[in-house]
């Protein structure tokens, strides 16, 4: 959360020192999203046979390295390897941390409390990310900001090795959910499903580049459906499934898993196009756009306190989606009357703060109430990956538009009016297209949330440990 945050506020900078067109300079971000999103849950699978500290430790070692190579960084193109490289990083040590809340705690309001600690952690990330960003900016080149990595990656990674015992083999310690299995691992699912993650973001960038004429973009439409066919066929009939499509069919899981893509979408697309429009369209210094996120900042920071009281009143379901609905509700604000003015574009953070802090714990909670106990990891990958990939397609999304709409360079010192504008528009459009599909996918979880409901209703002590 702190990587992907604090980047976005120095694309402006990277982009102008780097001279990176538009299409690249959404693949400095989306290249660590598409392979984040790709490769979790084959590595989540792979935790679950191997053990979730190794793999978590392994990840947090080439995170460390990856984010050193940063310093040899000299072009857009070394920028967007290195990007890639964190993101299978972060693929390996992100599904472990959930997955590690319900190995370490068997009761349903320690998991709860853990998670919510969990979630603390990537908000506050998200939410000091855009402001340290732009105060680093202000007396440092934009490579310290990746170079921060490696203190955390070895903070964790002796806070991981001293605190959190190695998983125990197959068969042992059942009933936790921290047991390993010796299932194959379904290689053949994984290659499938990472080439369709990564064709479907590429393919949009391809028709802006070389228009519809080329036969380029075609091509690649055409490998996208034919490895997206094919991942569900092998899903289908495999023996051991990398992702068990039956699993995602349960309302709880479905419920859960499309209001964290909703809630992905809409902060990506939000933050990405709140950076652009405050320092390329109004030409506020990076400092200046670091202060404008502070609005945001105090809601995630100050609003856990009533994260318990809010969704033991409402209920787990009821919670989920009024939070969700809420982060909806801050895009489409942005989309339709940002370009008015600070107050609306403040209105918009605050409505996507609110709404993020209460939906990053239940609806993760939620998807791991809906799965069976002894897949704890795949389970973490699903949220990460729905959530990961909603992130990857809302900037690949905005890039596409806004390379189609916005003639000449972006980093350009000046714009003529008529560009101006262009990028108006095409925030508009960007930001209305994410908000249209943000808002089908929340309406998708009260649809798959009320058809379970007479299973999956909260009782009293779930409300309780919620609460607690």
């Amino acid at each position: 959360m702190l990587d992907n945050s604090i980047l976005n506020v120095a694309l402006p900078t990277i982009g102008r020192d780097l001279h990176a067109t538009t299409s690249s300079l959404q693949w400095i971000g989306g290249a660590y999203s598409v392979l984040f999103g790709g490769a979790m849950l084959l590595f989540g699978a792979i935790a679950d046979r191997f053990g979730r500290r190794r793999v978590m430790l392994t990840g947090l070692v080439l995170l460390a390295a990856a984010s050193l190579a940063t310093a040899l960084v000299s072009t857009t193109g070394e920028l967007i390897a290195v990007r890639a490289v964190m993101g299978v990083a972060a693929a390996m040590t992100t599904p472990g941390s959930m997955a590690l809340a319900f190995r370490l705690f068997s009761t349903d309001d320690l998991r709860v409390r853990a998670l919510t600690v969990i979630s603390t952690a990537g908000l506050v990330g998200l939410a000091v990310g855009p402001t340290a960003g732009g105060l680093v900016l202000t007396v440092a080149p934009w490579q310290v900001l990746l170079l921060a990595n490696v203190p955390i990656a070895v903070l964790a990674l002796v806070g991981i090795r001293l605190g959190v015992a190695a998983d125990t083999g197959a068969g042992v310690g059942a009933g936790v959910g921290g047991d390993l299995h010796t299932d194959p691992i379904d290689v053949a699912g994984a290659v499938l499903g990472t080439a369709t993650i990564v064709a479907a973001l590429l393919t949009p960038t391809l028709f802006v580049a070389d228009g519809t004429r080329s036969w380029v973009p075609w091509v690649a439409t055409a490998l996208t459906v034919l490895a997206a066919t094919a991942f569900v066929l092998r899903e289908r009939t495999a023996a051991h499934p990398l992702l068990d499509l039956a699993l995602i069919a349960r309302p709880l899981v479905a419920s859960g898993l499309a209001y964290k893509a909703a809630a992905g979408l809409a902060v990506a697309g939000l933050s990405y196009l709140v950076t652009l429009q405050l320092q390329f369209a109004w030409g506020w210094s990076p400092t200046a756009a670091a202060l404008g996120m502070l609005p945001q900042v105090a809601v995630l920071l100050a609003g856990g306190r009533f994260v318990g009281p809010f969704v033991a009143r409402v209920g787990l379901e009821r919670a989920a989606w009024l939070s969700a609905t809420a982060v909806v509700a801050g895009l489409a604000v942005f989309a339709l009357a940002g370009s008015h003015g600070y107050p609306v574009v403040v209105a918009a953070l605050v409505l996507v703060a609110a709404g993020m802090r209460v939906v990053g714990v239940v609806a993760g909670n939620n998807v791991l109430r809906g799965l069976p106990a002894d897949r704890t990891s795949v389970g973490a990958a699903l949220v990460d990956t729905s959530s990961e990939l909603a992130t990857g397609i809302g900037i690949a999304a905005t890039g596409t538009i806004l390379a189609a709409l916005f003639t000449g360079s972006l980093t350009a010192p000046t714009w003529s009016t008529t560009q101006v504008g262009q990028f108006q528009q095409a925030l508009e459009i960007a930001g209305l297209t994410l908000t249209l599909a943000a808002a089908a996918l929340v309406a998708l979880g009260v649809h798959r949330s009320r058809r379970g409901a007479d299973k999956t209703s909260t009782t009293p002590s779930e409300e309780k440990s919620v609460q607690s």
